[in-house]
C-alpha cells in the first residue's frame, strides 16, 4: 500500500474559556503570533466528540515564525467550557502536555521566570540527557520546553509546537497509532521508574513507564521544512489507575483537544487507518470535495488512539502566504513531496499579529 505523506505536526488544538485573551498571552510570552485563519462557525461535523449537537465555536489558527508546529485555540461559544472534575495526573489518558521546541532553555527559562509565569521547577535532564522545564498557561495547561536544534529562523528562543507527553494504557498497543500509522518508530529511551524531571507534574512522583520516540524518516511535504522534527513520549502508569482526561466532556473543553498532522494524501490515510484497525471516527471528505475555513481550504479527519486520544489529519488545499497581499496558494498544482521554498514560507510572517 502507497502510504500518504505527513509533513510534521501542524498543530495542537487548545480549548480555552476566552480565544483572544489566550492568543494575547500566547503571542506575548511564545511569540506563536502568525495568524494563519480566525473563523467563527458551528462544528456541524463533530457530533460524536460534542453529545451528538452542533455547537458554535471561535478558533484561531497560529503559528511561529522560527518553525514547529501551531496552536488551533478553540473556545466554545454556546456552550460553558467544562474543566475536569479531577487533576489529571501524569499517566492520566490522553494529551497531557505540549512540547514546545527551544533552541536554550535555560535563557528560556530566565526569561520565563523573569516575567512571572508560573515555571514549575529548574530545567532538568530526562533519560537521554536533554534539559528541559515546564511551564503552565493562565488555563492550566502544561507546557514542556524541549531542546531542539532545527528552526526555520533565528528568533525567538523558542519555536513552535514540537510534540506531546500522551497518557496510554498499554504502550505496545498505543503505538500501532504512533509507530505504525505516524512514522514515530525511533524509540529514544525506554525506561520504568519515577522520574526527577518530572516530580514537578502533578502525579509526577508516581512510577511510570515512558517511551521517547521520533522519525527515523524526514517529512516531506509543502510545510515539512516550517513544521520540521517532532517527537512523542509515551507514558503509562504503573503503580495507580488512570483516567481518561476527557471523561464526562466535550471536544473543544478547557484542554488539549487534539494532535493535528499536516498530510497529502486523505484516500491514502483513510485507507492506512482502516487498515491498521483505526478507521477515521470523522471525515470531512465524505460528503464534500473541499472543506472550507475561508481563509483556507482543505479536508480534515479524526481517529481515536486506543485510549481515546483524538489525532486530526489535515489536507491542506488552500492557505494564505501573505493575505496583505492577496497571496494565496493552491498546493494541488505543486508536486506533493516538494517543500515551499523558503522565502514563500517567511512570507507568512507578514501575517503577525504583534503584542
Amino acid at each position: 500500500m502507497e502510504r500518504p505523506i505527513i509533513s510534521g505536526i501542524q498543530q495542537m488544538g487548545i480549548g480555552v474559556t476566552d480565544v483572544h485573551e489566550a492568543w494575547k498571552w500566547y503571542r506575548k510570552h511564545l511569540e506563536i503570533d502568525i495568524k494563519v485563519f480566525e473563523e467563527a462557525a458551528v462544528a456541524n461535523l463533530m457530533l460524536p466528540y460534542t453529545a451528538g449537537t452542533p455547537k458554535a465555536r471561535h478558533a484561531i489558527l497560529t503559528l511561529s515564525r522560527a518553525g514547529g508546529g501551531g496552536l488551533e485555540i478553540w473556545q466554545h461559544t454556546d456552550h460553558t467550557p467544562t474543566y475536569p472534575d479531577f487533576q489529571p495526573q501524569l499517566g492520566d489518558l490522553g494529551l497531557f502536555v505540549l512540547k514546545i521546541k527551544c533552541r536554550d532553555t535555560a535563557r528560556a527559562f530566565a526569561e520565563y521566570k523573569n516575567a512571572g509565569l508560573e515555571v514549575l521547577g529548574a530545567p532538568q535532564a530526562d533519560p537521554a540527557g536533554n534539559k528541559h522545564f515546564f511551564l503552565k498557561d493562565p488555563y492550566g495547561n502544561i507546557l514542556q520546553l524541549v531542546p531542539a536544534t532545527e528552526f526555520f529562523r533565528s528568533q525567538p528562543v523558542n519555536g513552535g509546537v514540537y510534540g506531546s507527553i500522551i497518557g496510554v494504557s498499554n504502550i505496545e498497543k498505543s503505538r500501532e497509532v504512533y509507530s505504525d500509522i505516524l512514522g514515530y518508530d525511533e524509540v529514544v529511551y525506554d525506561k520504568t521508574d519515577t522520574f526527577d524531571d518530572l516530580a514537578e507534574l502533578p502525579g509526577g512522583k508516581n512510577k511510570v513507564r515512558r517511551v521517547l520516540l521520533r522519525h527515523s524518516q524526514p517529512r516531506q511535504g509543502a510545510f515539512s521544512k516550517m513544521l520540521g522534527p517532532t517527537e512523542i513520549e509515551l507514558v503509562q502508569a504503573i503503580d495507580y489507575q488512570a483516567r481518561k482526561i476527557y471523561e464526562n466532556r466535550l471536544w473543544g473543553d478547557p484542554g488539549f483537544i487534539h494532535l493535528c498532522f499536516d498530510i497529502v494524501g486523505m484516500d491514502k490515510m483513510r485507507a492506512l487507518c482502516k487498515e491498521k484497525g483505526y478507521a477515521f471516527t470523522i471525515d470531512s471528505a465524505a460528503d464534500r470535495d473541499v472543506f472550507d475555513m475561508g481563509e483556507a481550504a482543505g479536508n480534515f479527519s479524526y481517529i481515536e488512539d486506543p485510549d481515546g486520544a483524538l489525532i486530526e489529519f489535515v489536507e491542506t488545499l488552500k492557505v494564505p502566504v501573505a493575505k496583505k497581499l492577496g497571496f494565496y496558494i493552491d498546493l494541488r498544482k505543486r508536486d506533493p513531496k516538494k517543500p515551499l521554498p523558503n522565502w514563500m514560507l517567511k512570507a507568512m510572517a507578514m501575517n503577525r499579529v504583534k503584542g
